[in-house]
């Protein structure tokens, strides 16, 4: 039969070829599924194995514990004592912590950002070096915070160049009068930090707003200032306006008010130009000269009238350092200053 013939009766039927790479597949599977069960089955032995001996170790442990404590009376105090305390700190620490939030909750109510705007502060490190050991000695002085303090140290320099006024005298007249206390008033009505009689110079406080400004201390300081160059001009010299500031334009003296202010600016400018000035360094006493009303010569008679601030301490056995002799009397200044 030729190849013709055989292509012509069509395909020879073949017998059923069983697929022998599926069965080994299949075979393998089964393998692998039988492993994965095994050791799954014996991990699961393991753990119950594990707990139930831990449980039992756990349970031996209390047991003995309980044995032991039993027979120590002392220890078993002294636990109870120490679970109780810390759950009493616990029940503490949740209760704190509910008022905090419920405090935080009543401070979110009244939240104010523009707030800041009404302090009176600056950050001592952005004035320069002369400023900022001014305002750092004031503030170990006179204990108060640095902040405000270097605020009104700006501001005694602007507005105290801008008035023709010595800045170190701004800032002595302040220390004497008030102390830097924004809220100091004094018996007979003068208020603020400059102790401005708010009742006389009204009309100065006018244009910031009302005589209630005077307890703003930027505001106070403006003003105090302009009343202080009012006084030296009208007086001639300085230690005339500071008699007419503090209020003593007719008596025969001011009670040793011109002494300290004149020993605190020495202070104050010593501390500017760089030198180490002790903060507990007192101020002079002031003396003040009976003359008796005949023309014989009278004797001369010392009255202390006037204290170290807060602070200070008398005497040379105190403080360390003998108190400061009151300065010489000194030629009539102009009432322009030289500014340093």
């Amino acid at each position: 039969m030729t190849a013709f013939d055989r292509a012509a009766e069509g395909p020879v039927p073949t017998a059923p070829v069983v697929p022998q790479r599926a069965k080994a597949v299949r075979t393998a599977a089964g393998g692998v599924m039988a492993a994965v069960r095994l050791f799954l089955s014996d991990v699961m032995g393991g753990l119950r194995c594990v707990s139930h001996n831990a449980l039992a170790m756990l349970g031996l442990a209390a047991v003995a514990a309980a044995l032991f404590l039993a027979h120590r009376p002392d220890l078993r105090h002294d636990l109870e004592g120490r679970a109780l305390s810390w759950l009493l700190q616990r029940a503490e620490q949740r209760v704190a912590q509910d008022a905090d939030a419920e405090d935080a909750s009543a401070l979110a109510e009244l939240a104010e950002p523009e707030a800041i705007q009404r302090a009176t502060a600056a950050n001592p490190k952005e004035l320069n070096r002369q400023q900022a050991a001014v305002a750092y000695w004031i503030a170990r002085r006179y204990n108060v915070a640095p902040e405000p303090i270097s605020r009104l140290v700006q501001e005694a320099w602007s507005v105290g160049q801008h008035m023709g006024v010595e800045p170190t005298l701004v800032l002595a007249v302040m220390a004497v009068e008030s102390g830097f206390n924004p809220f100091a008033q004094s018996h007979v009505g003068a208020q603020g930090l400059m102790q401005v009689m708010t009742r006389v110079h009204h009309d100065k406080y006018a244009i910031f707003g009302g005589q209630n400004a005077a307890f703003d201390p930027v505001t106070n300081l403006r003003v105090g200032v302009q009343v202080l160059r009012d006084c030296i001009r009208r007086a001639g010299s300085l230690e005339g306006g500071l008699k007419y500031y503090v209020g003593a334009a007719n008596l025969s003296d001011d009670g040793g008010y011109g002494a300290k202010v004149l020993a605190e600016q020495a202070y104050l400018r010593q501390v500017a130009a760089g030198r180490q000035v002790p903060v507990m360094s007192p101020l002079p006493q002031a003396t003040v000269q009976a003359v008796a009303p005949s023309a014989a010569p009278a004797p001369v008679q010392a009255v202390p009238v006037a204290a170290p601030p807060a602070g200070a301490q008398q005497g040379g056995a105190a403080s360390g350092a003998n108190p400061a002799e009151p300065p010489p009397h000194r030629p009539e200044q102009v009432a322009v200053l030289s500014l340093h």
